[in-house]
């Protein structure tokens, strides 16, 4: 894959077990359910590779969210930050990805995008974080770090135009919408 001179990461976050799709009456993985002819993490790849951004898929298997981000960072210790995005994020556009990891300046630690009010992902850390990072564990995620950055006001928060930022599949439910939105996007309607 090609790799943009100081760009952010996109790491792809395929480690869960996606408990809560199959407590919802979902049968097997959620990220190779089918979605428009391809599985979900396939449709979240081809986004991430669209958006010429340099990434890395991290699906290992950690125990947690938390222990998948810091193996990713740790992995890629020369990056100039990461955009961390669930793999069943499968309609978010390459453009969005771009946005945020173009957020990432100045005294801007963080970068999380906005669809109508909603906060979703890629959330963008610039690599001033990477030790906070790389020290993560258990399900929680970057979640204390996001909010350690917004109390010092080093948080861009980006509207952008982009219902994939908040479509991410956790039931069979969410897999249908997503499934209808996809078929809108396609016929130019969204």
């Amino acid at each position: 894959m090609a790799t943009k001179a100081n760009s952010p990461w996109v790491i792809v976050l395929a480690s869960g077990r996606g408990e809560r799709f199959n407590a919802a009456g979902g049968v097997g993985s959620k990220l190779q359910a089918p979605l428009a002819g391809k599985p979900v993490l396939e449709r979240t790849l081809d986004a991430v590779r669209a958006s010429g951004l340099p990434w890395r898929l991290e699906d290992a298997g950690h125990p947690g969210m938390g222990d998948s981000i810091a193996a990713a960072v740790r992995a890629t210790p020369d990056a100039a930050g990461w955009l961390i995005l669930p793999g069943d994020l499968p309609l978010v556009r390459p453009e969005t990805l771009r946005a945020v990891a173009g957020a990432l300046t100045g005294r801007t630690c963080a970068a999380q995008p906005q669809y109508k009010g909603e906060r979703g992902h890629p959330v963008g850390f610039a690599a001033g974080c990477r030790a906070q990072l790389a020290a993560l564990q258990g399900n929680f995620g970057a979640a204390p770090i996001l909010k350690a950055m917004r109390a010092i006001d080093a948080v861009a928060d980006l509207v952008v135009d982009d219902v994939g930022i908040v479509t991410d599949i956790d039931t069979p439910e969410a897999l249908a919408h997503a499934e209808a939105l996809w078929r809108e996007r396609s016929a130019g309607l969204a």
